[in-house]
C-alpha cells in the first residue's frame, strides 16, 4: 500500500508536491493547537460554551472577509505573495493569541486573525487547480487531504500532550510552523496564475473585487453553495462544541479528545486515496447525498451514547463522510470556476464555510447552555437531513450540467 500511495503522489507535477509538503508543515502547526482552542478559552478565561461559541463567530465572521479580500487579490496579483502574506500574518497572530490576558483581547486577536488566516486560503486552493488537469484534481484535493491529516494524525498527540504544560508553547510551534510554510512558498514554489491573454485589458483592484457579482449569478453555484452550509452546520461542531461537550458531560479529557482526533486524521491518511479513486466518475452531488447522510449518523450518535468506545464510532463514520465530501466539493468548486476567476470562486465556497463558523458554535453553545446538551445532536440529525434533500433536489434538477464532469472524472 505505502508503495501504492508513493508512485501515486510522485506522479504528479514537483510544484505540487512542494505546495502538498508545506502544508503538511503549515497544517501540523494549526493540529497542535486548534482541537484545543476551546478548552483553552474555557480554562484560562473561565467562560461557558455560549461565549465561546460567540468567539468562534468573530473568528469566522472575520475569515470571511480575508477570504473575500484573499480571492480577489490572488485573481488581480497572483497565488503566491497573497499565500506568503497571510502565513506571516497567521504566525504574528498566533503568538499574541498565546500572550493574550483578558477575553476582550482575545475578541480583538479572534477578529484579526480571522482575516489573516483565511486570506490566502482561496489561493493555495486555486493553485492547486492551476498545477492540475481536470482529471487530476479530485485525487489532487485528496492528496492535500491526506497530507493535512497526516499532520492532524500528529499534531492533537503532541497537543494534548503539551496542553497541561503550557498552552503558551502549542501557539508558539504554530507560529514557527506557519513562518517556514512562508519560507517555502517564498524559495520553492513559483506564480502559477494563469496568465492573460495580451489584448485582454488589464482590470482595477475595484472591478476585480466587483467580479464577485459574476460568481453570484451562477445560480447552479450558489444553490450549492447553499446546500453545503446547510451540511457544513453539522461539521463544525467536531472543532468546536464537541471538544467541550465530552469533557464537560463526560469527563473525557484532552488528551483522550486528541487521540480521538487522530484517528480520525489516521483514517484519511490511510483510506483518503481508495475513497477518493472509488467515487472518482460518480455523479459528484449523489455523493455528497452520501457523505450528509454519514454526517448524521455520527453526530447523533453522540446524543445517545455513554461509552468512549462508541464516542471513536461515531468519530469514524464522521471521518468516512468527510473523505467522500472533502475533495469531491473542493473540485466541484474549480469545475464551476473560470480559469481567470479560480480565486474568487473558491473564496465563495469558502464562503460556505465561513457563514457556518460563524454562527454554528455560537447556536450550539447556547443550547448546551440552556437546555439539554444532546439536543445539539438531535438537532445536528435534523440539519443532515436538510442537507440530503438539498443536494438530492439539485441533484435531480441540474444532473445535466455535470455529464462532462463525470466523463473527464472517468
Amino acid at each position: 500500500m505505502i508503495r501504492n500511495l508513493k508512485k501515486q503522489f510522485f506522479s504528479f507535477p514537483r510544484t505540487f508536491r512542494i505546495l502538498a509538503f508545506s502544508t503538511f508543515i503549515d497544517r501540523l502547526g494549526g493540529g497542535i493547537i486548534f482541537p484545543f482552542l476551546s478548552l483553552y478559552v474555557a480554562q484560562k478565561f473561565n467562560v461557558g460554551m455560549t461565549e465561546i461559541g460567540l468567539i468562534f463567530g468573530v473568528w469566522s465572521a472575520s475569515s470571511l472577509v480575508g477570504s473575500m479580500i484573499g480571492g480577489a487579490l490572488a485573481d488581480k496579483f497572483g497565488r503566491k505573495s497573497v499565500i506568503i502574506l497571510g502565513l506571516i500574518s497567521s504566525a504574528a497572530s498566533a503568538i499574541l493569541m498565546g500572550l493574550a490576558t483578558h477575553i476582550s483581547t482575545f475578541y480583538i486577536l479572534a477578529l484579526v486573525a480571522g482575516i489573516f488566516s483565511e486570506v490566502g486560503h482561496p489561493a493555495s486552493q486555486a493553485m492547486v487547480a492551476d498545477l492540475l488537469d481536470t482529471e487530476q484534481r479530485a485525487e489532487g484535493y485528496g492528496i492535500i487531504r491526506v497530507v493535512a491529516n497526516l499532520s492532524m494524525a500528529i499534531g492533537p498527540v503532541i497537543g494534548g500532550a503539551l496542553a497541561g504544560y503550557s498552552y503558551l508553547l502549542l501557539f508558539i510551534i504554530d507560529a514557527v510552523a506557519s513562518s517556514i510554510t512562508a519560507l517555502i512558498f517564498l524559495f520553492a514554489i513559483p506564480e502559477t496564475k494563469p496568465e492573460k491573454p495580451e489584448h485582454e485589458p488589464s482590470q482595477s483592484i475595484l472591478q476585480t473585487l466587483a467580479g464577485y457579482a459574476l460568481v453570484l449569478r451562477d445560480r447552479v453555484f450558489i444553490a450549492f453553495i447553499f446546500a453545503t452550509m446547510v451540511i457544513l452546520f453539522v461539521y463544525t461542531q467536531m472543532y468546536s462544541t464537541l471538544s467541550v461537550f465530552l469533557n464537560r458531560f463526560h469527563g473525557v479529557t484532552a488528551q483522550e479528545f486528541g487521540w480521538m482526533m487522530s484517528m480520525n486524521a489516521a483514517m484519511v491518511v490511510l483510506f483518503q486515496f481508495a475513497i477518493t479513486r472509488r467515487v472518482k466518475g460518480q455523479q459528484p452531488l449523489l455523493m455528497m447525498v452520501l457523505a450528509s447522510a454519514l454526517y448524521g449518523i455520527g453526530f447523533v450518535l453522540y446524543g445517545f451514547v455513554q461509552t468512549q468506545v462508541f464516542f471513536f464510532v461515531g468519530m469514524a463514520i464522521i471521518t468516512i463522510g468527510e473523505m467522500v465530501h472533502m475533495p469531491v466539493a473542493q473540485a466541484l468548486a474549480a469545475f464551476f470556476a473560470p480559469e481567470d476567476m479560480r480565486a474568487r470562486y473558491m473564496a465563495v465556497y469558502g464562503l460556505g464555510w465561513a457563514i457556518p463558523n460563524i454562527f454554528a458554535p455560537l447556536l450550539a453553545g447556547l443550547v448546551m447552555d440552556r437546555f439539554d446538551p444532546r439536543w445539539v445532536w438531535i438537532f445536528a440529525g435534523l440539519l443532515s437531513v436538510a442537507a440530503v434533500l438539498s443536494f438530492m433536489l439539485l441533484y435531480l434538477r441540474t444532473r445535466h450540467r455535470f455529464t462532462n464532469y463525470i466523463a473527464v472524472q472517468e
